[in-house]
Protein backbone atom coordinates (compact mmCIF):
# COMPACT_ATOMS: atom_id res chain seq x y z
CA UNK A 1 0.00 0.00 0.00
CA UNK A 2 1.10 3.59 -0.67
CA UNK A 3 0.86 4.63 2.98
CA UNK A 4 3.18 1.78 3.94
CA UNK A 5 5.80 3.15 1.55
CA UNK A 6 5.63 6.72 2.86
CA UNK A 7 5.11 6.06 6.56
CA UNK A 8 8.83 5.43 7.35
CA UNK A 9 9.41 9.15 6.77
CA UNK A 10 7.00 10.06 9.58
CA UNK A 11 7.78 10.39 13.26
CA UNK A 12 6.91 7.38 15.39
CA UNK A 13 3.82 9.11 16.76
CA UNK A 14 2.50 10.24 13.36
CA UNK A 15 3.10 6.77 11.94
CA UNK A 16 1.13 5.28 14.84
CA UNK A 17 -1.61 7.86 14.33
CA UNK A 18 -1.93 7.05 10.63
CA UNK A 19 -1.96 3.28 10.94
CA UNK A 20 -4.24 2.66 13.93
CA UNK A 21 -7.91 3.27 13.17
CA UNK A 22 -8.91 2.91 16.82
CA UNK A 23 -7.21 6.21 17.72
CA UNK A 24 -10.31 8.00 16.42
CA UNK A 25 -11.87 6.97 19.75
CA UNK A 26 -8.86 7.80 21.88
CA UNK A 27 -5.09 7.42 22.12
CA UNK A 28 -3.37 5.48 24.91
CA UNK A 29 -1.42 7.37 27.54
CA UNK A 30 1.95 8.70 26.44
CA UNK A 31 3.62 6.47 29.02
CA UNK A 32 2.06 3.38 27.47
CA UNK A 33 2.83 4.59 23.94
CA UNK A 34 6.42 5.32 24.93
CA UNK A 35 6.89 1.68 25.92
CA UNK A 36 5.01 0.34 22.90
CA UNK A 37 6.87 2.47 20.35
CA UNK A 38 10.26 2.38 22.04
CA UNK A 39 10.45 6.17 22.12
CA UNK A 40 11.38 8.33 25.09
CA UNK A 41 8.56 10.16 26.83
CA UNK A 42 10.18 13.54 26.13
CA UNK A 43 10.47 12.80 22.41
CA UNK A 44 6.88 11.54 22.30
CA UNK A 45 5.63 14.76 23.92
CA UNK A 46 7.43 16.77 21.25
CA UNK A 47 5.90 14.64 18.51
CA UNK A 48 2.45 15.10 20.04
CA UNK A 49 2.86 18.89 20.02
CA UNK A 50 3.78 18.75 16.34
CA UNK A 51 0.63 16.72 15.67
CA UNK A 52 -1.45 19.27 17.58
CA UNK A 53 0.07 22.16 15.63
CA UNK A 54 -0.80 20.36 12.39
CA UNK A 55 -4.37 19.87 13.57
CA UNK A 56 -4.07 16.07 13.46
CA UNK A 57 -5.14 15.46 17.06
CA UNK A 58 -7.21 17.20 19.70
CA UNK A 59 -6.47 17.07 23.39
CA UNK A 60 -9.31 17.71 25.82
CA UNK A 61 -9.34 17.54 29.63
CA UNK A 62 -10.91 14.31 30.92
CA UNK A 63 -11.55 13.15 27.34
CA UNK A 64 -7.94 12.51 26.41
CA UNK A 65 -6.32 12.67 22.99
CA UNK A 66 -8.12 11.74 19.77
CA UNK A 67 -7.22 11.75 16.11
CA UNK A 68 -9.09 14.40 14.13
CA UNK A 69 -10.38 14.17 10.58
CA UNK A 70 -7.59 15.19 8.23
CA UNK A 71 -7.38 18.85 7.25
CA UNK A 72 -4.61 20.50 5.25
CA UNK A 73 -5.49 23.98 6.56
CA UNK A 74 -3.57 23.97 9.89
CA UNK A 75 -0.28 23.04 8.20
CA UNK A 76 -0.66 25.83 5.64
CA UNK A 77 -1.79 28.28 8.33
CA UNK A 78 1.45 27.76 10.26
CA UNK A 79 3.73 28.12 7.25
CA UNK A 80 1.83 30.96 5.59
CA UNK A 81 1.58 32.88 8.86
CA UNK A 82 5.34 32.68 9.19
CA UNK A 83 5.80 33.78 5.57
CA UNK A 84 3.59 36.85 6.14
CA UNK A 85 5.53 37.71 9.29
CA UNK A 86 8.68 37.74 7.16
CA UNK A 87 7.22 39.79 4.31
CA UNK A 88 3.67 40.90 3.45
CA UNK A 89 4.56 40.48 -0.23
CA UNK A 90 4.22 36.75 0.28
CA UNK A 91 0.47 37.30 0.34
CA UNK A 92 0.48 38.35 -3.31
CA UNK A 93 2.40 35.23 -4.29
CA UNK A 94 0.04 33.03 -2.31
CA UNK A 95 -2.89 34.89 -3.86
CA UNK A 96 -1.58 33.90 -7.29
CA UNK A 97 -1.56 30.26 -6.20
CA UNK A 98 -5.10 30.52 -4.88
CA UNK A 99 -6.31 32.12 -8.12
CA UNK A 100 -4.82 29.30 -10.19
CA UNK A 101 -6.41 26.69 -7.91
CA UNK A 102 -9.84 28.29 -8.18
CA UNK A 103 -9.52 28.53 -11.96
CA UNK A 104 -8.31 24.93 -12.34
CA UNK A 105 -11.12 23.46 -10.23
CA UNK A 106 -13.95 25.78 -11.29
CA UNK A 107 -15.74 23.49 -13.75
CA UNK A 108 -15.45 20.42 -11.56
CA UNK A 109 -16.61 22.34 -8.49
CA UNK A 110 -19.67 24.07 -9.95
CA UNK A 111 -20.98 20.86 -11.53
CA UNK A 112 -21.14 19.29 -8.07
CA UNK A 113 -23.20 22.07 -6.45
CA UNK A 114 -26.71 21.17 -5.33
CA UNK A 115 -29.85 23.26 -5.68
CA UNK A 116 -29.53 24.11 -1.98
CA UNK A 117 -25.95 25.30 -2.56
CA UNK A 118 -27.13 27.54 -5.39
CA UNK A 119 -29.85 29.02 -3.20
CA UNK A 120 -27.25 29.76 -0.54
CA UNK A 121 -25.04 31.48 -3.12
CA UNK A 122 -27.99 33.64 -4.18
CA UNK A 123 -28.67 34.50 -0.53
CA UNK A 124 -25.05 35.54 -0.08
CA UNK A 125 -25.34 37.87 -3.08
CA UNK A 126 -28.52 39.40 -1.64
CA UNK A 127 -26.96 39.94 1.79
CA UNK A 128 -23.83 41.45 0.25
CA UNK A 129 -25.83 44.05 -1.70
CA UNK A 130 -27.84 44.87 1.41
CA UNK A 131 -24.63 45.59 3.31
CA UNK A 132 -23.16 47.62 0.46
CA UNK A 133 -26.33 49.75 0.27
CA UNK A 134 -26.45 50.24 4.02
CA UNK A 135 -25.78 53.68 5.46
CA UNK A 136 -23.00 53.75 6.49
CA UNK A 137 -21.64 51.15 4.08
CA UNK A 138 -20.78 47.73 5.52
CA UNK A 139 -18.06 45.58 3.96
CA UNK A 140 -19.54 42.17 3.05
CA UNK A 141 -16.38 40.29 3.96
CA UNK A 142 -18.07 37.21 5.46
CA UNK A 143 -20.28 36.98 2.41
CA UNK A 144 -17.21 37.27 0.19
CA UNK A 145 -15.36 34.51 1.99
CA UNK A 146 -18.38 32.22 2.28
CA UNK A 147 -19.32 32.63 -1.38
CA UNK A 148 -15.94 31.52 -2.66
CA UNK A 149 -15.63 28.64 -0.20
CA UNK A 150 -19.19 27.46 -0.94
CA UNK A 151 -18.46 27.23 -4.67
CA UNK A 152 -15.66 24.72 -3.98
CA UNK A 153 -17.25 22.98 -1.00
CA UNK A 154 -18.37 19.83 -2.85
CA UNK A 155 -14.96 18.85 -4.20
CA UNK A 156 -14.14 16.68 -1.16
CA UNK A 157 -10.46 17.48 -1.73
CA UNK A 158 -8.80 18.48 1.57
CA UNK A 159 -5.80 19.99 -0.22
CA UNK A 160 -7.88 22.35 -2.34
CA UNK A 161 -9.98 23.23 0.70
CA UNK A 162 -6.85 23.85 2.77
CA UNK A 163 -5.33 26.20 0.21
CA UNK A 164 -8.56 28.19 -0.10
CA UNK A 165 -9.32 28.39 3.62
CA UNK A 166 -5.78 29.51 4.42
CA UNK A 167 -6.07 32.22 1.76
CA UNK A 168 -9.00 33.85 3.55
CA UNK A 169 -7.22 33.75 6.89
CA UNK A 170 -4.24 35.47 5.28
CA UNK A 171 -6.60 37.93 3.56
CA UNK A 172 -7.80 39.00 6.99
CA UNK A 173 -4.30 38.97 8.47
CA UNK A 174 -3.07 41.56 5.95
CA UNK A 175 -6.14 43.73 6.50
CA UNK A 176 -7.97 43.31 3.20
CA UNK A 177 -11.27 42.59 4.99
CA UNK A 178 -11.61 46.24 6.07
CA UNK A 179 -13.17 49.02 4.04
CA UNK A 180 -10.71 50.43 1.52
CA UNK A 181 -10.77 51.31 -2.13
CA UNK A 182 -14.13 53.06 -2.10
CA UNK A 183 -17.64 51.98 -2.96
CA UNK A 184 -16.89 51.83 -6.68
CA UNK A 185 -14.31 49.10 -6.15
CA UNK A 186 -16.62 46.99 -3.97
CA UNK A 187 -19.50 47.52 -6.36
CA UNK A 188 -17.41 46.18 -9.25
CA UNK A 189 -16.27 43.19 -7.21
CA UNK A 190 -19.84 42.21 -6.38
CA UNK A 191 -21.05 42.78 -9.92
CA UNK A 192 -18.64 40.03 -10.90
CA UNK A 193 -19.79 37.82 -8.04
CA UNK A 194 -23.37 38.25 -9.16
CA UNK A 195 -22.40 37.27 -12.71
CA UNK A 196 -20.66 34.17 -11.37
CA UNK A 197 -23.64 33.06 -9.32
CA UNK A 198 -26.17 33.78 -12.06
CA UNK A 199 -24.07 31.76 -14.51
CA UNK A 200 -23.83 28.86 -12.04
CA UNK A 201 -27.60 28.86 -11.47
CA UNK A 202 -28.24 29.01 -15.23
CA UNK A 203 -25.81 26.20 -15.96
CA UNK A 204 -23.60 28.50 -18.05
CA UNK A 205 -20.40 27.42 -16.34
CA UNK A 206 -18.08 28.91 -18.96
CA UNK A 207 -19.59 32.39 -18.50
CA UNK A 208 -19.11 31.98 -14.76
CA UNK A 209 -15.52 30.95 -15.34
CA UNK A 210 -14.85 34.07 -17.41
CA UNK A 211 -16.33 36.25 -14.66
CA UNK A 212 -14.14 34.47 -12.09
CA UNK A 213 -10.96 35.01 -14.11
CA UNK A 214 -11.74 38.68 -14.77
CA UNK A 215 -12.62 39.42 -11.15
CA UNK A 216 -9.41 37.94 -9.72
CA UNK A 217 -7.46 40.79 -11.31
CA UNK A 218 -9.37 43.35 -9.26
CA UNK A 219 -7.34 42.70 -6.12
CA UNK A 220 -4.22 43.97 -7.90
CA UNK A 221 -6.13 47.09 -8.99
CA UNK A 222 -7.41 47.85 -5.49
CA UNK A 223 -6.63 51.50 -4.65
Amino acid sequence: MLRERISPDLSEFLRYLATHEEVENGIPSLKKLSTELGVSLASLREQLEVARALGLVEVKPRLGTRRRDYSFTPAIRQSLGYALALDDEHFLKYSELRNHVESAFWHEAVRKLTSEDKQELQSLITRAWERLHHVPIQVPHEEHRNLHLKIYSRLENPFVTGILEAYWEAYEAVGLNVFAGGYEYLDEVWQYHQKMVEAICNGDFEAGYQALVEHTDLLYQRP
